[in-house]
């Protein structure tokens, strides 16, 4: 086989391996999910957002209030992530779910990847059967810094990918 053949075949097969390899990375036992069939996986790009409140010392500290973020496939919008913490596609199904898991994000600035039972769903769709939600490969959505004015908002960028599995 020529170079420019080989090159060209290299270029073809590598994204594959990369793909495979990091499909094959075990997820942390504390989200994993086995014997769940994946539903759908849609990217999440959005805020986690934060209220600056008393905390039980009295101290003033960012409490966590929701995340709002839109739900992305194939380069289109397909939903909305939002308090709840609920997941909406677009066909109008819906569910809402509770952390039964969780993991440390890559770096300290990165929130945790989560595992969530489903505990309500709404409508009839994509997300009709779902019955757990991961979140994982998480980037940014801590917010660092004081916060000195009580009933404040702020909020930090952060990204995701959402995978929703039913059992079975």
């Amino acid at each position: 086989m020529t170079f420019p053949g080989r090159a060209a075949l290299a270029a073809f097969l590598l994204p594959a391996a990369f793909a495979a390899a990091r499909a094959e990375t075990p997820l942390p036992s504390a989200i994993a999910a086995p014997g769940e069939a994946v539903v759908l996986s849609v990217h999440a790009e959005g805020a986690q957002v934060y209220d600056c409140k008393a905390g039980p010392d009295g101290k003033l500290a960012w409490a966590f209030r929701e995340p709002i973020a839109t739900l992305m496939a194939d380069g289109k919008t397909v939903g909305r992530h939002y308090a709840g913490p609920n997941w909406e596609h677009v066909d109008s199904s819906a569910v809402v779910g509770k952390t039964s898991g969780n993991a440390p994000g890559a770096t300290a600035s990165d929130i945790p990847w989560l595992k969530l039972e489903v505990i309500s769903r709404r409508g009839s769709g994509v997300l009709t059967g779902v019955t757990t939600v991961q979140r994982i490969n998480t980037q940014g959505g801590k917010l660092d810094g004081a916060c000195d004015k009580p009933g404040s908002t702020r909020s930090a960028p952060y990204s995701a990918d959402y995978v929703f599995l039913r059992k079975g």
